[in-house]
């Protein structure tokens, strides 16, 4: 079992800066790029109508397995498992706020996401990018910790395969879904 509260963020984390990391990918096409989701199927993000929500985190963590070495160090690293609860916990407002799909992103693979979809209760599907290829694509950024290359927290609003607003960085994780919900309510 975890020393720590996988589903509470710690209060002193520190807190992620603005690199100019994604300041690029406003008004960006989405590349045509497969990924697999946690329902079995291929979902391709630039071919979706309506506007959906892309939350991409780094990694969730396990209940049964300590947090990587120096991972509330990192900014912007802890918080994936609130963050996916914020979005399950608001995914009715969400729609009603105009979301046609949500999904989440990580690099684990399909099987580790599972477990949390199950574990967590989420309504919606987790998108493997283990392959970096979408990660790639849009150049997102990334970081480097226990020998994986993950990607740093952002969200991403779609419509119509082209990306319509960017949240980044990322903080608190938690807040991030309300903070969506208020964007979509002003932008219908």
């Amino acid at each position: 079992m975890r020393s720590d509260n996988l589903y509470e963020l710690p209060k002193d984390l520190p807190v992620p800066q603005d690199d100019g990391a994604c300041d690029h990918l406003a008004g960006m096409k989405l590349p045509s790029v497969a990924l697999t989701s946690t329902r079995g199927r291929t979902v391709e993000l630039s071919s979706l109508r309506g506007a959906t929500v892309l939350y991409i985190y780094p990694r969730t963590g396990r209940p049964d397995q300590e947090a990587l070495t120096g991972w509330n160090e990192i900014p912007g690293a802890r918080g994936c498992t609130p963050q996916s609860c914020a979005f399950r916990d608001h995914y009715e407002e969400l729609q009603r706020a105009g979301a046609t799909q949500v999904f989440g992103l990580s690099t684990q693979d399909t099987a580790y996401q599972r477990e949390a979809v199950e574990r967590l209760h989420l309504p919606f599907e987790l998108l493997s990018d283990e392959k970096l290829a979408f990660a790639r694509a849009l150049e997102l950024p990334t970081f480097e910790v226990g020998g994986m290359t993950l990607i740093k927290r952002v969200t991403l609003i779609l419509r119509g395969g082209v990306i319509a607003k960017v949240f980044y960085p990322v903080f608190p994780p938690d807040r991030n879904a309300a903070d969506v919900i208020a964007w979509l309510t002003r932008n219908r």
